[in-house]
């Protein structure tokens, strides 16, 4: 690995299927939509939630929050992709393309 390649933007993709069939299920669901969306990850779909991070190290980092998160019950998968993997992916609402999210206007000081 090059020493430059660590500081590429990486998305972290946070898909998952809880259960929703008790009151008490729903409000777990609920909390951790809440703290991803805290975290900084945007709703791509309703169980698919997305952040971008300005390197590898800072992926991990929200990774490794993501899975403290983890409910009891239910399936998490968190999947980590490049920005131009990301950029390849094409959104369709309806019979519309749409365009994909973008970085956010981030300072990043070092």
């Amino acid at each position: 690995m090059s020493r430059f390649s660590q500081y590429r933007i990486m998305w972290v993709l946070v898909m998952f299927d809880l259960p929703t069939d008790t009151t008490e299920d729903r409000k777990i669901a609920s909390e951790f939509r809440k703290k991803l969306q805290k975290d900084g990850f945007k709703m791509l779909q309703f169980s698919i939630y997305v952040r971008h991070s300005f390197s590898l190290e800072n992926a991990q980092v929200h990774i490794e929050r993501v899975k403290k998160w983890l409910p009891e019950r239910g399936e998490v998968s968190i999947m980590r992709i490049t920005d131009k993997q990301f950029g390849m992916i094409e959104f369709f609402h309806g019979a519309r393309k749409e365009k994909p999210l973008q970085p956010s206007k981030q300072l990043t000081l070092f």
